[in-house]
C-alpha cells in the first residue's frame, strides 16, 4: 500500500529573519517553529512518517518519536537537503520508490490540516504529483534598472507556490538527480525540468512562510488557540 511520508528540510540558517538563530528554532507560544510544523504532520491521519532533515552540526531539535525521525544529512541548499533526505530514507528502508514524499518548509508552521488533506486527495495517486498554491491576488509590476516600473504584468494564470509539494519518491529522486541544482528553488521546478507538469492544488493564505521579522506577529496570531 502506498504510504505518505513528510520530509521537512530544516538545515537553513534563516539569515533574513535576523533572530540570531535559525528561524525554525524561534519559540512561539511555548514551542519552536519546527515543533509546530512537525506537529501538523505527526497528528494528521494520512501521514505515515515524518522525516526532519537538519544540518550535521545541529544539536537543537530533539523531536524524534515512532512517527518522527531526525536525520543529520542537510546540505548547503534546500535542494541538496531534500535530495540527501530522500536518499537516507531509501537507504534505511523507511520509504520505497512507489511511496509519496511530501516536502514541506520548516518555516510554514500554520499549515491547516484541511489544506494538507486536499493536497493528498488531489495528488497522491497521480503520476505528475502536485503542490499547494494560491492564485496571485496583487497587481504585479516589472522593475527596470533604477527600480522604475517598466510594465504591469498580467496576473491571469499566475499562482504563488506553497508547500507541501507531493511527488512519488522515484520521480522526486530522478528530478533531484538531473543535473545542476543551483537553479532549483522548489521540488516542482526540479520536476518541471523533466517535462512533467505537476498539479496546482488550492492552498490557504494562512499557510504563510516565516521569512521576515514582521511575519512573526501574524504567525503568533495564527498559532494562538
Amino acid at each position: 500500500m502506498k504510504r505518505n511520508i513528510a520530509l521537512i528540510p530544516a538545515a537553513g540558517a534563516g539569515t533574513r529573519f535576523g533572530a540570531g538563530k535559525p528561524k525554525q528554532y524561534v519559540e512561539i507560544n511555548g514551542k519552536t517553529v519546527l515543533q509546530h510544523t512537525v506537529g501538523i504532520f505527526e497528528q494528521h491521519p494520512q501521514i505515515d512518517f515524518t522525516a526532519v532533515i537538519v544540518s550535521p552540526e545541529d544539536k537543537i531539535f530533539q523531536g524524534a518519536s515512532n512517527k518522527v525521525g531526525v536525520f543529520k544529512v542537510g546540505g548547503d541548499t534546500r535542494a541538496e537537503t531534500v535530495r540527501n533526505g530522500v536518499e537516507i530514507l531509501l537507504a534505511k528502508g523507511l520509504v520505497v520508490e512507489t511511496d509519496n514524499i511530501l516536502v514541506h518548509d520548516a518555516a510554514r508552521c500554520c499549515l491547516p490540516a484541511e489544506a494538507l488533506s486536499r493536497l493528498i486527495g488531489a495528488a497522491a495517486n497521480v503520476g505528475q504529483g502536485g503542490i499547494l498554491a494560491v492564485p496571485v491576488a496583487d497587481t504585479l509590476k516589472r522593475a527596470g534598472e533604477r527600480n522604475e516600473i517598466t510594465a504591469t504584468v498580467s496576473r491571469a494564470g499566475l499562482w504563488q507556490a506553497q508547500t507541501p509539494q507531493l511527488f512519488q519518491t522515484a520521480l522526486l529522486r530522478r528530478a533531484l538527480s538531473a543535473g545542476d541544482l543551483s537553479s532549483v528553488t522548489d521540488e516542482a521546478s526540479a520536476v518541471e525540468r523533466l517535462g512533467i507538469k505537476p498539479l496546482l492544488v488550492l492552498g490557504d493564505t494562512r499557510n504563510l512562510k516565516l521569512t521576515l521579522p514582521q511575519d512573526e506577529f501574524i504567525v503568533r496570531l495564527l498559532l494562538t488557540d
